[in-house]
């Protein structure tokens, strides 16, 4: 592989900037690491808000944003392309590649946007052109540094796949991340950090704080209705006939997922008990008068499970639930339909993946999920993998990371084949974690590329004529033939 120059700041480097270069050296990259002039340590009030939210949130060691010693030591050969992480470096001969966050090559700029309430993106700029678009997700909007630690986390994610792609000879990015070519929209201006962070991000955290002493966390509510005609796959719009599954409040019910078997309509669902913290999966039947049965167990692991994808496939009915916590994904056999499951397969090892979701696509099996990638949220880094069968084995697509879109990396339910079109429920993050739900098309899935439309809104439908479903914030839709479900969050005060 070519050798690569990256440049840190003499003074006030980042754990990200180091992560970055511990990463591509253990890729086989020939790495050299060279000082430069930098932005400086924190001033005072970002470490005091950093302090203030580390002890806040119960985060233990450093953050991505935090200082770290980073030694120089040169190459094995002359570079072939000098990554600049301290964003001060002149041009040269070699071409440079660096980050602009929210605009500015400076990653204190992050702080300042999250401080402020802004969802920082990150470009790629290489001598002046963008080549490439990362937009991250925040699963804590309400803080600035964990937020911003968020953000970094996919500047991680963004530059060893980049790197990669370049060292390989591949495109830099793919489309769904190019940019606009040939400007540079980067601003050098300082970003202020300490009003915003007094007048936006301290209310934040204190809205938030009175909501959680009031209310859960989260709880989710899950929908469903039988319906003949077009549903919202068709119509992108959630209309009327919704019910509700049983809730007493003590559980949430999230992520359904319908199956009929034996002239039986049934939802699984992910079972969440406020009491322990932990998920597990459970079973509904819905009889013809659309009357819901209360939820039963049917799957419980000693990891949270949820997302439980059911689906019958060479004479067996199968289950595939994300178990993220487990650093696995494994496949479920029904010994009896539908409360005895058994892991037959463990699909992908050693990853976080979030939601994989399966497709079968020219002679071939998908899988579409998202993963963490060691920091920050599981919900904005698309990954696809592929397979001859069911029980693989399964291969990373060739251009992981598919994308980082806080709009439609994560899947939000099973694909669904309506006129000509692959539709593909997708969550979009942009405000925060279960903030709403689209539909992109999928455009090409193939061993050389993957390509999903920007996503088309869903609802919310308004309460009346044109709509009976309460909860605004929904982010898993699917049917099977007549039955039709979805979730969405409910206000529910502590008890």
């Amino acid at each position: 592989m070519p050798a690569i120059e990256i440049l840190v700041p003499k003074a006030g480097a980042r754990l990200w900037q180091k992560i970055v270069i511990e990463r591509l050296r253990a890729a086989g990259h020939d790495v050299g690491v060279a000082h430069a002039l930098g932005n400086g340590g924190w001033p005072l009030s970002m470490r005091t808000a950093s302090a203030f939210e580390r002890r806040l949130f119960r985060r233990a060691g450093p953050g991505l944003v935090d200082l770290a010693d980073i030694a120089e030591a040169p190459a094995t050969a002359p570079p072939a392309l000098r990554f600049d992480l301290a964003g001060t470096a002149s041009g040269g001969n070699v071409p440079t590649l660096r980050l602009a966050f929210d605009g500015s090559f400076s990653d204190t700029a992050v702080l300042a946007a999250t401080a402020a309430g802004r969802l920082p993106d990150i470009e790629a700029v290489l001598d002046g052109e963008i080549v490439a678009r990362a937009a991250p997700m925040i699963d804590k909007r309400e803080a600035a540094i964990l937020a911003a630690d968020d953000v970094l986390a996919r500047a991680i994610t963004l530059a060893v796949s980049l790197v990669g792609r370049m060292a390989e000879g591949m495109p830099e990015a793919p489309p769904s991340l190019l940019g606009e070519g040939g400007r540079d929209a980067v601003r050098h201006a300082h970003q202020p950090f300490l009003r915003p962070y007094v007048f936006s991000a301290l209310p934040r955290l204190g809205r938030e704080a009175l909501r959680r002493a009031r209310f859960r966390h989260a709880h989710w509510r899950v929908g469903y209705r039988f319906t003949e005609g077009p549903g919202v796959m068709e119509t992108g719009k959630l209309g009327t006939g919704w019910r509700q599954v049983p809730d007493d409040g003590t559980h949430f019910y999230a992520d359904p997922f319908p199956f009929e078997w034996q002239g039986r309509s049934f939802i699984f669902v992910e079972d969440y008990p406020h009491a322990t913290g932990k998920a597990l999966i459970s079973a509904v039947e819905v009889d013809e008068t659309s009357t819901a049965s209360t939820p039963t167990p049917v799957l419980e692991e000693p990891f949270h499970l949820s997302y439980p994808q059911v689906f019958e496939r060479e004479g067996s009915i199968w289950m595939l639930p994300e178990a993220s916590a487990s650093n696995r994904l494994t496949l479920y056999r029904a010994e009896r339909f539908p409360d005895r499951w058994t892991p037959e397969a463990v699909l992908l090892d050693g990853m976080a993946v979030s939601d994989a979701t399966l497709l079968e696509h020219d002679g071939r099996l998908w899988l579409f999920a998202t993963d963490r990638d060691g920091y920050g949220s599981t919900s904005d880094t698309l990954v696809v993998f592929h397979a001859p069968a069911l029980k693989g084995p399964w291969a990373p697509h060739r251009r992981n990371p598919i994308l980082i879109d806080r709009r439609k990396a994560r899947p939000g339910g099973a694909f669904q084949r309506i006129g000509g079109r692959i539709l593909l429920p997708v969550q979009d993050g942009t405000q925060g974690y279960g903030g709403g739900l689209g539909l992109s098309k999928l455009l090409q899935l193939d061993e050389s590329d993957v390509q999903l439309s920007d996503p088309t809104p869903i609802g919310p439908a308004p309460v009346g004529p044109e709509g009976d479903w309460p909860y605004p914030q929904i982010h898993t839709l699917n049917r099977v033939r007549r039955l039709e479900v979805i979730d969405g969050i409910a206000a529910v005060r502590k008890r």
